[in-house]
């Protein structure tokens, strides 16, 4: 389904679809390489020497995730209960995950949150308060556990991620998320049911978790990479795309991954936010394009767990 947000995205998207070709297959990108948030965000600003002060004005909605600099005061206010675990992985391995759960009388079905290229921290945390918010048992795990040493509950700094973050390979990133939603799903309070959602590099690795889990229920992807055409032949979970018009490294691989999903009778939705740069939920609170972006994404996410995984 091609969802376009705003005619200049769409005739940037159609332009790009002639570009690649209507059938080429997707490949996948490098998500760790040149992929420094601050750039991102820097870009999504247009320059200037104020990057990472909110834009005047802001308030945070309490409809929405915490944008970058409003997560911990989002994390120490919150109603919800929120607590770090160890996850086991395998004989000699396992991974720290924050869970957080929602305030329900019934069982809540597992939605997993991936983070960022620098590794999990306040926001990613926030994230996954949001999603309990909305209903769901929400898990972050941090994918660099095995690379990481000191407090693992504090957040990495940006060096620390990246130098983290190439060392997960798909192989072990997979087996970590298993661990997690088999983890997830034997809580007394959840349903045998789950999802995953990821950011940035995140993302790339919610689109690859798709490839790889059968009991996968759906999988959104907000600004990351796609897998290549033959590794979607294994997709069975519906697919959500959740994309920023100024950020043509990823989107540009949009128009070829509808085809390619099409094509295998797979389910792939997205929408394209015109405006919105790379890294927009985090980065609400930094031009009105991606706070746009954000009140339009959020929603649609919301309403796709819930249509696919119930709760």
């Amino acid at each position: 389904m091609r969802i376009i947000t705003g005619a200049a995205a769409a005739a940037a998207a159609i332009g790009i679809g002639f570009a690649l070709g209507r059938v080429r297959p997707a490949a996948a990108v490098d998500q760790a390489a040149g992929h420094d948030m601050a750039m991102h965000d820097m870009a999504a600003m247009g320059g200037g020497s104020d990057i990472g002060a909110p834009m005047p004005g802001f308030q945070q909605s309490a409809a929405l995730p915490a944008a970058g600099s409003t997560a911990m005061e989002r994390l120490n206010k919150s109603p919800r209960h929120g607590e770090w675990v160890i996850v086991k992985v395998g004989p000699t391995d396992s991974v720290s995950a924050w869970v957080v759960y929602p305030e329900r009388k019934d069982k809540a079905p597992v939605v997993i949150t991936i983070h960022e290229n620098t590794g999990i921290n306040a926001w990613t945390r926030a994230v996954a308060d949001q999603l309990a918010a909305e209903g769901f048992i929400a898990i972050a795990p941090d994918l660099t556990t095995m690379f990481r040493s000191g407090d693992l509950r504090a957040d990495p700094t940006q060096d620390e991620g990246r130098a983290a973050i190439p060392k997960v390979t798909p192989e072990i990133g997979n087996a970590a998320i298993d661990a997690v939603a088999k983890y997830g799903m034997s809580l007394s309070a959840a349903l045998p049911k789950y999802g995953i959602v990821g950011f940035c590099w995140g993302g790339g690795r919610s689109f690859l978790h798709a490839t790889h889990a059968r009991g996968l229920g759906a999988a959104v992807v907000y600004y990351g990479s796609p897998p290549t055409a033959e590794q979607m032949k294994a997709i069975q979970a519906p697919v959500l795309g959740l994309y920023g018009g100024n950020d043509a490294r990823i989107t540009s691989t949009v128009p070829a991954t509808d085809s390619t999903m099409k094509a295998l009778g797979k389910s792939y939705e997205f929408h394209v936010f015109e405006g919105a740069g790379h890294g927009f939920l985090r980065a609400q609170d930094q031009s009105e394009a991606n706070l746009a972006a954000a009140k339009q994404a959020w929603p649609l996410t919301v309403k796709f767990f819930k249509q696919h995984l119930g709760g």
